[in-house]
């Protein structure tokens, strides 16, 4: 490959990673009319300086000497460039390409191993909503149709991580800007991957894994999805909520819940028998109890720990399935309501589990360890060197030794 050819590669990097020529100059130690005689083609770039810019420039090396390099856009430089806030804080910037480097070396071992490509789950063809209401019956319904094509039945869903990884998809918390809840990301060289806000509590840490695993199954055309409050109002955003309500507290289960509970059935049933005598029929109604079906601040905060979703969610959900009605979701979402189901789930010690974040650092290890063990298995089987394997533990945040010696033991068996 020609010096020119290297250049014009090195001119489309740094353009498409919105950087300027001073920024580089500045990357390099180098005044910016180098870098200007870099890009014509007037000077050879040496071997460090091109590393240092691949770097910059969020590219591989190898790309800059490809045949044919990949004119799709890379999916970490779409990401900053369509998710705004990211850039803001050096360590939300870091720990986000970080896992995207896990996704990557992840793809590239199940290369190695030849493993099938990560195809996910299945596709579903919708149109674009649009309505709210269209938007909400469309969520739904895939949230059933993926429910009988996972089997879940009615159960509440165990580990939306472990679910999402099993369908083929990297899934990890991370640290997020405030506004953001998710990101969805899609692309060749990473498959697809959902990160949610390692800052936000567990139940909506998992309600946000559902939201994104909606994108997955109905808008996976993106190469990057946000999900925050500059966006909700969207309408694949409103499908992609009402599919996580759906898929996390499915109707039939809800109902069974509530029927455990004594709550939820009708407050007048008509009961009607046939008589042998006469012919005709004997006739009588079956009253519950004077106020025992009424759904209390207790019933909602239960229903959210059993099902794993916030107090909020559960309401807005009995709502939509017409147990409660307007004053009364008025009545259960106030916030003497909400804060006596805070300390009834203190009392029975379940408070922790919907109501604390799982930290990143937590929130990483269902993706680090697929990765680690795609690792050892590529280095048994001699697809890999120690070397490489020592730069997997690297990227997944392990010591490399201690993943050697693991690895040389699984090779000795």
């Amino acid at each position: 490959m020609n010096r020119l050819e290297i250049a014009q590669r090195l001119r489309a990097a740094r353009e498409l990673a919105s950087i300027s020529q001073n920024e580089a100059a500045d990357a390099l130690d180098l005044p910016r009319t180098a870098v200007t005689q870099i890009e014509g083609g007037n000077r050879a770039v040496s071997t460090m300086e091109l590393v240092s810019l691949a770097e910059l420039y969020r590219r591989p090396v190898s790309w800059f000497f490809a045949e044919a390099p990949d004119a799709e856009e890379d999916v970490v430089i779409a990401l900053h460039r369509i998710a705004p806030g990211l850039d803001d804080a050096p360590n939300i910037r870091s720990e986000v390409d970080r896992c995207v480097r896990i996704c990557r070396e992840g793809v590239s071992l199940e290369g190695l191993l030849g493993r099938e490509e990560r195809d996910g789950p299945p596709a579903y063809r919708e149109p674009v909503p649009r309505s709210t209401g269209e938007a909400v019956m469309q969520g739904e319904r895939i949230a059933e149709q993926e429910r009988k094509r996972l089997e879940l039945g009615s159960a509440p869903v165990a580990d939306m991580t472990e679910l999402l990884g099993d369908q083929g998809i990297w899934a990890s918390v991370a640290e997020l800007p405030p506004t953001m809840s998710g990101l969805f990301l899609h692309h060749r060289s990473i498959g697809m991957a959902v990160l949610v806000n390692a800052r936000h509590v567990r139940a909506r840490q998992r309600f946000s894994l559902a939201h994104e695993y909606a994108h997955a199954l109905l808008d996976r055309d993106r190469v990057v999805g946000v999900s925050s409050a500059t966006n909700s109002s969207e309408r694949i955003e409103q499908r992609a909520n009402a599919f996580a309500a759906a898929f996390l507290l499915p109707e039939a289960g809800l109902e069974e819940e509530l029927r455990q509970l004594g709550k939820g059935q009708p407050a007048r049933t008509d009961q009607i028998v046939f008589d042998v005598a006469t012919g005709g029929s004997i006739q009588g109604q079956l009253r519950p109890a004077p106020r025992s079906q009424t759904i209390g601040f207790q019933d909602v905060a239960f229903i959210a720990y059993r099902f794993g979703v916030s107090y909020q969610a559960a309401v807005y959900r009995l709502k939509s399935l017409r147990y409660v009605n307007q004053p009364e979701s008025a009545l259960l979402l106030s916030s003497e309501h909400e804060a006596a189901g805070g300390d009834y789930l203190r009392a029975l010690d379940l408070f922790d589990d919907l109501e604390t974040p799982v930290s990143a650092g937590k929130g990483t290890r269902e993706l680090r360890s697929r990765v680690a063990h795609l690792g050892l298995e590529a280095y048994r089987l001699g697809e890999i060197s120690r070397g490489r394997l020592l730069d997997v533990g690297k990227t997944i945040g392990v010591d490399g030794r201690k993943l050697l010696d693991l690895a040389e033991a699984a090779r000795a068996e």
